[in-house]
C-alpha cells in the first residue's frame, strides 16, 4: 500500500475533547437502526463513526462521505479527527476531503490546524486546485491572515469568482482599498456578491462617495442588486447627505424587489432622517411588516437628531 506523502495531525488524537465526542457518538450508534449508507439523517449520522471503524476497504469516497456527515452536523473537531484517522489508514484524500475538512478548521477558527492541512494537501499536490484554494482562500480570509491568503489565491489554478471574492473580502477586512479595487478591476467575471462586497467594504470604512459610484456602475453594468446590495449602498448616501440619490435608491429597491424587507427598511429610515426627512421615515417605518428593535430606534434617533425631542418621547412610548 502506497504511504500518503503527508503525515496527519497526530496531536488530534490527545485532544480530550476529540475522544469525548467520539466515545459520546459510539455510545448513540447503538441506538442506529437505520441503513449504513443513508447518511445525512441523524441515526445515519451516529452510525457513521462506527461504519468508519468497521470498513475494511475504505476508499477516498466513503471516507469523505463520512467526514462530511459529522462537518454537516457542525461536529468539526471530529470530523478533522477522521481525517486524521484516514491518513492513518493510507486512504489518500481527495480535493472534496481537503475541502470539507480545512472548512471545519475554519469553523473552529484553527488556523494550526489549517496550515497542518494546506502543507498536506501542497505534498499530495492538491493545493493549486481550485476547490481546495478556495477552501483555503476562506480560511485565511476569516482569520485575517491576508499575505497567506493572497499566496494561496496565486498558488490556485484557474481561480474562480469565489476565489476573486474571497480574497477582496479579505483585502478589505483589513482596509486595503486598492488592493481590494485592484483585483476587483481584474476580475474576469463580476457577480452580485462580489459587487457587494465592494460596495459594502468601501461604505463600512468611510468611503461612502466611492460606495456611492460603485453601486451606480453596478446598474449601468447590468447586474440587478439583492436585498443585501441596497442598505449599504443607502447607507452610503446617508453619510454624505445625498437626499436625491437615496431617493433613487429607494425607488429602484421598489422596482427591483417589490416588497422591502426590515433591513432596506431600517437604512430607509436611517437614511431619511439623517437627510431631515423624518416624514418619509415615518412612512417607511410604517410600510415595514415585521419591524424591530433597530426600526423603532431609527426612528426615535432620527427625531432626537433633527431636535424634536418631544416627537421622540411621544414615539417612544407609543
Amino acid at each position: 500500500m502506497k504511504t500518503i506523502p503527508c503525515r496527519p495531525p497526530l496531536f488530534l488524537f490527545l485532544r480530550r475533547k476529540a475522544h469525548t465526542w467520539a466515545g459520546a457518538l459510539l455510545t448513540e450508534t447503538q441506538k442506529a437502526h437505520a441503513h449504513a449508507l443513508q447518511l445525512g439523517t441523524s441515526d445515519a449520522f451516529f452510525h457513521a463513526r462506527q461504519l468508519f471503524d468497521e470498513t475494511p476497504d475504505l476508499s477516498v469516497v466513503s471516507a469523505t462521505s463520512i467526514i462530511g456527515s459529522f462537518a454537516r452536523q457542525h461536529h468539526h473537531e471530529e470530523a478533522i479527527y477522521l481525517f486524521s484517522r484516514m491518513l492513518l489508514s493510507n486512504v489518500r484524500p481527495n480535493e472534496f476531503t481537503f475541502g470539507t475538512v480545512i472548512h471545519s478548521s475554519t469553523a473552529l477558527g484553527d488556523l494550526n490546524i489549517g496550515k497542518q492541512l494546506h502543507a498536506c494537501a501542497t505534498k499530495i499536490g492538491l493545493h493549486s486546485n481550485v476547490f481546495v484554494g478556495s477552501a483555503m482562500l476562506d480560511l485565511y480570509a476569516k482569520l485575517s491572515i491576508t499575505q497567506d491568503a493572497k499566496r494561496a489565491f496565486e498558488d490556485t489554478q484557474k481561480p474562480n469568482v469565489v476565489s476573486y471574492t474571497t480574497l477582496i473580502y479579505a483585502y478589505l477586512k483589513k482596509e486595503k482599498l486598492e488592493e481590494a479595487l485592484k483585483l476587483f478591476q481584474v476580475m474576469p467575471e463580476r457577480n452580485v456578491v462580489s459587487w457587494n462586497a465592494m460596495i459594502g467594504g468601501y461604505s463600512q470604512t468611510g468611503h461612502n462617495e466611492e460606495a456611492v459610484n460603485l453601486f451606480i456602475e453596478m446598474l449601468r453594468n447590468g447586474l440587478v442588486p439583492n436585498h443585501s446590495t441596497f442598505p449599504c449602498a443607502i447607507i452610503a448616501a446617508a453619510n454624505i447627505a445625498a437626499l436625491g440619490m437615496g431617493r433613487s435608491f429607494h425607488a429602484c429597491a421598489v422596482k427591483f424587489l417589490g416588497k422591502l424587507d426590515v433591513f432596506i427598511g431600517n437604512s430607509l429610515i436611517s437614511f431619511y432622517a439623517k437627510c431631515g426627512s423624518m416624514e418619509d421615515s415615518l412612512l417607511v417605518f410604517n410600510k415595514i411588516e415585521e419591524r424591530n428593535i433597530v426600526s423603532w430606534n431609527a426612528v426615535i434617533c432620527g427625531y432626537a437628531q433633527n431636535g424634536k425631542g418631544e416627537e421622540a418621547i411621544s414615539f417612544f412610548k407609543g
